[in-house]
């Protein structure tokens, strides 16, 4: 009797022991809690180097060359992004931004093509766009005066129209709209966008943009409020022109425009 009383008594306590043990491992202090942490895991870089040229242009609508150029001039803008333990490359930044802007996929696609997260992807559209903005300046550039020579000899090759500087026309960019002001971005094709005034050279470099009139706002009317009356005004003694769509002649006055936004 004793003996099965003994066997008992050390199961209990072996029990209670065991009881005991799992309530101050659930209550021990934090700081006493080793956690096991997971190193993130990303898909190969792409190379550009094993891409085929047509398929680099069709994936980011810039060639091989361009691309290398454009991530060399940024990486400067963007190397902080690398500084921390899970910082993404400049390289890998770039190309998922001009991923997205070239097909126009939501930022979820572009975040599992990438190997992103979307909040990731987010915050890496920012800085890459933030950057781009920055060298905007040095590349988008109206004709100078001594500029109009070699430009009117590029038009005047492409299709023997004289004294052409440009080429001007709007182009709608569709967007997801802002809630409260939903209507004022429905173009007349019924679809939301922004109304992007844009005028390219011969060798169809972009050499002015105005993106800041919502979809239902008129080309003319944002022709008269870009600042091109104004250059144009300032070159008319050398006899130069846009080519663009018809409009009346009052639309082309070199005056700024006045009263209520047309929309149509």
């Amino acid at each position: 009797m004793i003996r099965v009383l003994c066997k008992l008594w050390v199961r209990t306590s072996e029990l209670v022991d065991s009881v005991l043990a799992v309530v101050l491992h659930r209550h021990r202090p934090l700081e006493h809690v080793r956690r096991w942490r997971h190193p993130p895991v990303y898909r190969p870089l792409v190379d550009l180097s094993t891409m085929e040229e047509r398929h680099v242009i069709i994936t980011y609508r810039l060639d091989r060359a361009t691309i290398q150029e454009l991530c060399t001039q940024l990486e400067p803008d963007l190397m902080s992004a690398i500084c921390r333990p899970t910082g993404i490359p400049p390289q890998v930044q770039v190309l998922s931004v001009l991923h997205f802007l070239a097909s126009g996929s939501f930022q979820t696609t572009v975040a599992i093509a990438s190997g992103m997260s979307q909040p990731m992807f987010s915050n890496v559209l920012s800085r890459v766009l933030s950057a781009l903005l920055k060298h905007m300046r040095s590349y988008i550039v109206f004709p100078q005066v001594e500029d109009l020579p070699t430009v009117k000899g590029d038009f005047y090759a492409l299709g023997h129209i004289p004294n052409i500087i440009g080429a001007i026309d709007g182009t709608h960019v569709a967007l997801v709209p802002p809630h409260r002001s939903e209507q004022v971005y429905r173009n007349r094709k019924s679809y939301h966008s922004m109304n992007v005034q844009m005028i390219c050279l011969a060798d169809q470099f972009i050499s002015h943009v105005n993106a800041k009139f919502p979809g239902s706002v008129h080309d003319a009317y944002i022709l008269r409020n870009s600042s091109i009356p104004y250059v144009m005004g300032q070159l008319q003694r050398h006899r130069v022109w846009l080519l663009g769509e018809h409009l009346e002649a009052r639309q082309w006055e070199w005056l700024s425009g006045s009263g209520d936004i047309p929309t149509g």
